[in-house]
């Protein structure tokens, strides 16, 4: 992984915008660029992005020596159901795997207007074939060859272009499965097979049903996505390894990416993550909560210890992400999100997003309905373009959308419904910020909020002062963290498996077997993806219960050494999780082990980036003024000021406006801003 090459590129791809930035290693200087997303083939806007910011840096594009990137289309081809015509195998008897799911109601559903939502794979594309393996992964019947045949066979008919293979209990014994993948492989050749014992090899079985069924369903897409990167690459005479970021914070290389598609669900916020991680931590917070705004959703996380919270039990869209992911809440609150006043007088903004194409009303693009974009525009807290002046903003048309759709139908003037489309998602985003803070136990009040995204900074105060938050952080470059955070990773493999254990009977020899399995898995793919021994890096957790418990906690394991010692530190981690978490432990309950797991880490070389100069006692100088409409207190003018002006020392009172390529800040009336040498901003929140 050692590379004495000079500039790293990272790129990544969001709903609005694609960003970019480039590093020279030796220097630690640093470009930065923005260009619009293209929704329909994002590879476009990746080499635009790219393109662009060779240009401005005056450099070759071979001269780069390391790709990272950030994308959401394997998240967009499962949220607009544009996956591949998919086929999925199973045992006798389970075809209605993915049409029971669990038999129940989402929580946050409505009980009476709740509605299925549609299996990626229908009942018709779903085939039985006769085989078993007993829960201790005996296998009480091999795979019937004849039917698999038929089987594939009619998933030939069906013009299949991937197919999932789930068999019972085949996380504690794949052989049947692998059986079928060869037959499936010598048959239909041009066919992606997916099979459950090496995407999860876990128990639940819809749960495991339906990410192999994902990652099946994505595979195509996610793989053309992959050779055209590459092939563009190619052609630019690039040939620095392409990193592709991971829903758990890690990176993995193109062919790991092809195969274990779904594990790039989440791989752009994910990014966002860790790159406030290190904005946290290099300025003295080490517990933060972070939310990243952008044109079509925000995207919420905590920090905790200087560590992203994880989760081994998230959604993309309905359906259940059982893989171990950055613990995200998303909801539809950006700068994109549409306003609009209900039959009942009642003011919504989101989830309905303008998007990229046509944007918000101010936009010019076609956009005709007000989004959050539009009100920031009219109560002047960003100026009249964006992106330096590349992107000019229309405010008559953000004046009429807002008068049309929100203003007239609620008898208001302009400027209050402008200010109440903000209110309403910033309330919105309280809701989210505090699910992953005060509904986990924390009290935001010790937590640092770093905001960042386009649109995270013209929030950031007046989140805080709703949540509580005593302090805001504003990285160098909040539009573009979600790169800068591609810089901070390392390659990252998760490995698990069922290993169920039940007290006071734990087998130890059994489960460190299984740990060593794990972990020469992990050091193999490590070694495939060219990590130097000295690189490698594992670390091991158990998922525990109470018995009788539907869920787990993913608790760390001290090492792959597993002893009556070892397992009683474990259980008492657990204990002291379970009461954080839930406010209650019982000690004299049973305690039961599920899942093993390892996670590979292969280290890759970080870039500092440069240090801002000192201000030496200077104060900064303001580039001009700007009306700025704040509620209950109307306009008032507000200097305004150049991010790139201000250096490290400077401190600002508000209201103040600081404008940069890549967003807007507004500070609020008596708070205190400074800036380090990081260029981030901390801005420390005085309630009236």
């Amino acid at each position: 992984m050692a590379d004495d090459s000079r500039f790293v590129v990272a790129i990544d791809v969001g709903g609005t915008f694609t960003d970019v930035i480039l590093i020279d290693g030796r220097t630690g200087e640093r470009w930065a660029a923005k260009t619009p997303s293209t929704p329909s083939d994002q590879s476009v806007g990746f080499f635009v992005g790219l393109d662009k910011v060779t240009r401005l840096a005056d450099i070759e594009p071979n001269s780069v020596a390391r790709v990272f990137h950030g994308s959401t289309v394997a998240t967009n081809a499962i949220l607009e159901q544009k996956g591949a015509r998919t086929g999925m195998l199973v045992t006798d008897g389970f075809k209605y795997v993915l049409e029971i799911g669990r038999h129940d109601i989402p929580r946050k559903e409505n009980l009476y207007t709740w509605v299925k939502p549609k299996r990626p794979v229908p009942p018709r594309r779903i085939l039985e074939v006769p085989e078993r393996v007993l829960l201790d992964g005996a296998v009480e019947r091999s795979l019937d060859r004849d039917r698999t045949l038929d089987a594939i066979k009619q998933f030939r008919e069906m013009g299949v272009e991937s197919v999932a293979v789930v068999f019972l209990h085949s996380y504690a014994n794949g052989i049947n499965e692998q059986t079928a993948a060869t037959l499936l492989a010598e048959f239909l050749p041009d066919v992606h097979v997916s099979i459950s014992s090496q995407v999860l090899p876990v128990f639940r079985e819809y749960e495991r049903a339906m990410v192999t069924v994902l990652n099946a369903f994505i595979h195509p897409q996610v793989d053309r996505y992959i050779r055209g990167l590459s092939e563009g690459l190619d052609r630019r005479k690039i040939k620095a390894p392409l990193l592709i970021m991971k829903s758990n914070g890690g990176v993995f290389g193109p062919r790991q990416a092809s195969s274990q598609a779904i594990n790039m669900t989440l791989s752009g916020p994910a990014a966002g993550v860790i790159g406030a991680g290190v904005v946290a931590t290099s300025s003295g917070h080490r517990n933060a909560i972070t939310i990243d705004i952008g044109g079509t959703s925000a995207d919420v996380s905590l920090i905790r210890d200087g560590q992203p919270a994880m989760t081994n039990e998230s959604e993309v869209g309905p359906f259940p992400l059982q893989i171990p992911t950055v613990d995200i809440h998303t909801i539809g609150a950006g700068g994109g999100s549409v306003a609009s006043v209900n039959e009942h007088r009642v003011l919504t903004v989101g989830p309905e997003s303008a998007g990229a194409e046509p944007g918000p009303a101010c936009y010019g693009k076609g956009g005709e309905r007000p989004t959050v974009t539009d009100a920031n525009l009219i109560l002047g807290r960003i100026p009249d373009y964006l992106l330096g002046g590349e992107v000019l903003l229309s405010r008559d048309r953000a004046e009429r959308a807002i008068l049309q759709y929100v203003a007239e139908p609620l008898g208001m003037d302009l400027h209050q419904a402008a200010a109440g489309i903000l209110d309403i998602v910033n309330n919105n985003m309280v809701g989210a910020l505090k699910v992953v803070s005060v509904e986990k136990g924390y009290d935001p009040s010790e937590f640092a909020l770093i905001a960042f995204g386009g649109a995270g900074p013209m929030h950031a105060c007046a989140l805080a002062r709703e949540l509580g938050t005593r302090t805001v952080m504003i990285p160098a470059m909040p539009g573009i963290l979600c790169a800068v955070g591609l810089l901070g990773t390392d390659l990252q493999n998760d490995y698990v498996r069922t290993c169920l254990q039940r007290a006071p009977g734990y087998d130890y020899k059994l489960m460190e077997q299984v740990i060593g399995e794990l972990a020469l898995q992990a050091i193999e793919g490590l070694a495939k993806e060219g990590v130097a021994e000295s690189r490698r890096q594992l670390e091991y957790a158990a998922d525990i219960r109470y018995a009788k418990q539907g869920y787990e906690i993913t608790v760390p394991l001290s090492g792959r050494s597993v002893t009556s010692d070892t397992v009683s530190q474990l259980i008492e981690q657990f204990h002291l999780l379970h009461e954080q978490l839930y406010t209650f432990c019982d000690r004299q309950a049973e305690v039961e082990i599920v899942n093993l797991r390892v996670k590979a880490i292969g280290v890759v070389d970080k870039f500092d980036l440069s240090l801002l100069n000192p201000s030496n006692g200077t104060r900064p100088k303001s580039a001009g003024e700007r009306n700025l409409y704040f509620s209950n207190r109307g306009f008032k003018s507000t200097p305004v000021y150049n991010r790139d002006d201000l250096l490290a020392g400077h401190e600002l009172k508000g209201p103040a406006i600081i404008d940069q390529l890549d967003t807007t800040t507004v500070i609020f009336p008596g708070d205190m801003a400074s800036v380090d040498q990081l260029g981030s901003i901390s801005i420390e929140i005085h309630n009236d």
